[in-house]
């Protein structure tokens, strides 16, 4: 788990950003140093709940085993998976992260709707990574 990047369990799991008091950018991954935009002087950086729902930017699968620092068992095949951009509306940002497992590029479209729910990144034997995935509205976890 990466702290301070999401927050929360289930139905009422949420992504954190920044925004920027002074020209209300938003940032995620959040940023905690200073505001980003080149635009603006600076401002105080609070931290926000995302918007749970958003739209398809893009999306593509991943075919290829990734390099460190991610984290796979070199032992096992490399099972593809779907990555999905995500258009948070409210915040003008687009967020990136992997879809649920069982959803393929076949099941996308640009446009459609997903929501952010807890996943799991990665599992040893005494701890539990969790990271966020999408999943299209109206699919059962």
């Amino acid at each position: 788990m990466v702290t301070g990047w999401f927050t929360g369990d289930g139905a009422d799991f949420t992504l954190l950003g920044t925004r920027c008091s002074a020209c209300a950018s938003v940032f995620f991954p959040r940023e905690d140093g200073h505001c980003r935009n080149p635009g603006c002087d600076g401002g105080d950086l609070a931290e926000i709940p995302l918007s749970r729902r958003g739209r398809i930017w893009s999306y593509t699968d991943s075919r290829y085993r990734p390099p460190s620092p991610y984290v796979t068992d070199p032992e096992l095949p490399w099972e593809p998976c779907t990555l999905i951009a995500v258009e948070l509306a409210a915040e003008r940002i687009v967020v990136l992260g992997q879809a649920v497992p069982g959803v393929t590029v076949a099941d996308l479209t640009v446009g459609a709707e997903v929501e952010v729910v807890p996943g799991v990144l990665h599992e040893d034997g005494e701890t539990v990574f969790t990271t966020w995935r999408w999943r299209p509205t109206g699919v059962a976890a």
